[in-house]
Parts: structure tokens; sequence; C-alpha cells
């Protein structure tokens, strides 16, 4: 994969949603409480984030039934999509600029 062209994202720049891409970003998907105890956040508050993500199509949630579970909450799964990956390349690329002295519009 090329390396995308700086690009500022305001949806993943928010500092938990930038957490979030950033644990995403070096696995398949995650599960919700993995993220949720890795950022030491409650359920609601990751939610309320995932929704915005999920919205903007950088994330795909998928949920299953646990086999380990005896009750019937399934487990919720987490994911960059490719065009979140390419999104979340993009704004890294960005940061760097801006932290390098150079403009990104």
């Amino acid at each position: 994969m090329s390396t995308p062209a700086p690009a500022f994202n305001e949806v993943i720049h928010a500092p938990l949603r930038l957490r979030i891409c950033g644990l995403l970003r070096a696995v398949d998907e995650l599960e919700f409480s993995v993220v949720r105890d890795a950022l030491a956040i409650d359920d609601a508050k990751l939610s309320k984030h995932l929704k915005v993500l999920v919205d903007a199509e950088l994330i795909a949630l998928r949920k299953e039934r646990s086999s380990t579970r005896t009750d019937s909450r399934r487990l919720t799964w987490i994911a960059l999509t490719p065009a979140g990956s390419v999104a979340l390349e993009a704004h890294l690329a960005a940061l760097s600029s801006i932290a390098a002295g150079v403009p990104v519009e």
C-alpha cells in the first residue's frame, strides 16, 4: 500500500477516537472490552465514540456469540475499514507534517 497524502481528519483527531484508531491500526480487530480497558473508559463513552467512527465509515463492528458465556450477550468486535485505514494513515502523515512545520490543507 502506498503512503497516502497528508490529510487532516477532524473525526479521527478527537483524542479518544485517535487512540481507538491507533489501537486498531496493527490488528485485524479487537474486542470491545479490550479497547475499553486499554483506554480506561466506560462502556457508554466508548460506544459514543465508536458510533461516530461507524457513521463516518472508518470502523466496522461485528457481533458474535461467545462460546464461553452462558447468557445471551454477544461480543462486539471492532475493526478499521479499508477507508478507515487510509484515513488514519493520511491523518498521521498530516500530524507529522504539522509537527515538522509544513502546512497541511
